[in-house]
């Protein structure tokens, strides 16, 4: 008893004086990306409330799994953390060997952000909606394509969910990235593609023959209002967003993942960064580190189940 009783003390000392130090945040992808954007605008508010410095440190590469990687072997102590974004849940799907193992080398502590994608078309008489467009995909098995920018992105997913949920026949596309794959919907070389949706309307701003059809949230974009639902316009219940997340090496301390999450949510709560993610399409998503984990595996679950039907091959 006596024991359990120092044991029980410990824990809760190591959860109140946390952090002592800095705080190192891995950003799984480069300079400038949204993944970055977000994971430093957090960053930024910790820091305020932990009165320490919380850093950001970019290591890109390989769709995040360079970066996932390393943190997979630092120490379990909190003062390394982890930001990714929903290729966290795919990259299990698409590579077969991964260096670590993404269901024992980490601990899910908090969601951060979600962002709906667009629908993007180029100039057609005949595609003036998400209905529209999938009477013209039906009526030519096959014979249309689709694009992304890359085999495994979350606009790829997206769009094999689309094309599962509706049943079309078409074919996949990969380009470089979303330059290039608005390119190629301007050249008439692919119909569509499901795009970022402050890239998206970034693009039709830019080019005024370009069209979003729908967004992939349940609620209308508060960057494009005027733009439907996809469920609204044609496909009943479909949702897909993309999202941000954070994660720390497998084995930290309870009491250290609880006193994160809940300064997370304080974070994401306050007006200023509510704002700041207003403006690129994104809205916080709340969670307890139980509710994040199970977010994880289910989105896991769903990118397995759509890799396995649609017959992508992992790397």
């Amino acid at each position: 008893m006596f024991f359990a009783s120092v044991l029980c003390f410990t824990v809760s000392a190591v959860a109140q004086d946390y952090p002592t130090k800095p705080v190192k945040v891995i950003i799984s992808f480069s300079v400038g990306s949204a993944t970055d954007t977000i994971a430093r605008e957090v960053s930024k508010k910790l820091s305020e409330m932990w009165g320490q410095p919380v850093v950001g440190q970019n290591i890109p590469g390989k769709g995040g799994t360079v970066a996932a990687s390393a943190v997979s072997k630092a120490p379990p102590d909190g003062y390394t953390l982890f930001v990714h974004s929903s290729a966290y849940a795919i990259n299990p799907s698409l590579n077969s060997n991964l260096p670590y193992d993404p269901s024992k080398d980490f601990t899910d502590i908090a969601a951060l952000v979600r962002q709906p994608l667009a629908l993007v078309v180029g100039p057609s008489p005949r595609i003036k909606s998400v209905s529209a467009l999938i009477a013209l995909a039906k009526s030519k098995p096959g014979q249309l394509k689709f694009g992304s920018p890359g085999t495994g992105s979350a606009a790829h997913l997206t769009a094999e969910k689309f094309r599962l949920a509706v049943g079309i026949d078409m074919e996949h596309v990969p380009f470089k990235g979303g330059p290039e794959t608005v390119a190629a919907i301007n050249a008439g070389e692919v119909i569509f593609s499901f795009l970022p949706m402050a890239f998206a309307k970034k693009s039709v701003d830019k080019d005024k023959k370009l069209m979003v059809l729908g967004v992939t949230s349940m609620q209308r974009s508060s960057v494009m209002p005027e733009v439907p639902t996809i469920a609204e316009d044609g496909l009943a219940g479909f949702e897909y967003n993309h999202w941000w997340g954070l994660w720390a090496p497998a084995a930290i301390p309870s009491s250290v993942v609880d006193k994160i999450e809940k300064d997370v949510g304080r974070a994401l709560a306050t007006p200023a960064l509510k704002k700041l993610f207003l403006k690129i399409g994104a809205e916080p998503m709340i969670m307890t580190s139980t509710e994040f984990a199970k977010f994880v595996r289910n989105e896991m679950e769903s990118v397995a189940r759509i890799v396995k039907e649609t017959g992508i091959k992992p790397k």
